[in-house]
């Protein structure tokens, strides 16, 4: 039997299918499809790097990075398109990752998790003592322009420009991981977690293979902070780079699987329609609810939510 990888033409299915969905759906179901797709785009980042074998608990740095230079951008630069702005982020990410991934792609296992959450926590305490940043209140910023257009005071935050926007940014960045994961160097990220020798042996450089999945994953994290700053209008450290955040972004990588790369996206859905519904019916024990769900996932989805889709339509698309 020869699977068929139809990953491309699903991914637009699912994209022809959201944009048209924006007409009928009200407004707190864009918002949530909006955030559930940004916060993906971190989940799908940290995807990157687990497949290598490799976990981290400070990806909060480059979301908040993310978010952070878009907001500036926007406060201190005068720069309204949106589209800028998020380049401003993925620039702020990428730029720090490159930096760092000389030091990240030497350390493994539980030192490299944590040396990421020490530089997450490094500028979550430059942000909170630094009163131009805003401290811990954060700051405000104006609704973006989009190529031109300017949204009317009547419209609410979450247009169909930026909702339109978010989906597309995520099917591209999508589309190009999957390429990426199917390549050589992405077949080299499995290869590591089971044996870094045998890599080294084919000639293939480890450090560089793992620093190239590092920078890929900052990237990601990066534009996922920047779109959610442009969707809620308002930074704050806690929100974006505080450890919470991170684990965050972790607890939802282990609930959906590092399987596909549809998995973080339908990890994020099902995270915030826990949460969301959670908060409302039982706002005092919402955490428990959270617990209960992953250590279910854990228990009897192990390799993560992903997997019970594969058991399902894979053997469809056999022949």
């Amino acid at each position: 039997m020869v699977y068929r990888d139809r990953t491309v033409v699903g991914l637009t299915a699912t994209l022809v299918i959201l944009l048209l969905a924006e007409s009928v759906l009200p407004g707190w179901a864009l918002n949530m499809i909006s955030m559930s797709l940004a916060n993906g785009l971190v989940v799908l980042g940290l995807m990157v790097i687990m497949r290598a074998g490799l976990v981290s608990f400070g990806h909060g740095l480059y979301f908040g990075l993310g978010g952070y230079g878009a907001a500036l951008g926007s406060i201190l630069l005068g720069v309204s398109d949106a589209f800028i702005l998020v380049l401003l982020g993925v620039m702020a990410s990428s730029c720090v990752a490159f930096l760092l991934g000389f030091m990240m792609a030497r350390y493994r296992g539980i030192f490299f998790a944590l040396l990421n959450l020490a530089f997450s926590m490094l500028f979550f305490g430059l942000l909170v003592n630094s009163a131009s940043l805003g401290s811990t209140d954060g700051f405000s910023i104006p609704a973006p322009s989009y190529l031109g257009y300017v949204p009317s005071v009547a419209e609410t935050r979450v247009t169909f420009v930026l909702y339109s926007m978010i989906c597309i940014l995520t099917y591209l960045s999508a589309i190009a991981v999957h390429r990426y994961l199917s390549s050589t160097m992405g077949y080299i990220g499995d290869a590591i977690r089971e044996n870094e020798v045998r890599i080294e042996y084919l000639g293939a450089s480890v450090r560089q293979s793992i620093m190239i999945k590092y920078v890929i994953s900052a990237v990601l994290a990066g534009m996922g902070g920047a779109l959610t700053v442009l969707l809620i209008g308002h930074v704050t450290p806690e929100d974006t780079v505080y450890w919470t955040r991170s684990g965050e972004f972790v607890f939802v990588a282990i609930l959906s699987g590092t399987g596909h790369v549809v998995a973080p996206f339908l990890g994020s859905a099902v995270f915030e329609l826990v949460r969301t519904y959670a908060l409302q019916y039982a706002p005092d024990v919402w955490q428990m609810l959270l617990g209960a769900t992953l250590l279910l996932v854990i228990m009897f989805l192990p390799s993560g939510i992903w997997s019970l889709i594969q058991k399902v339509v894979r053997p469809r698309l056999e022949t």
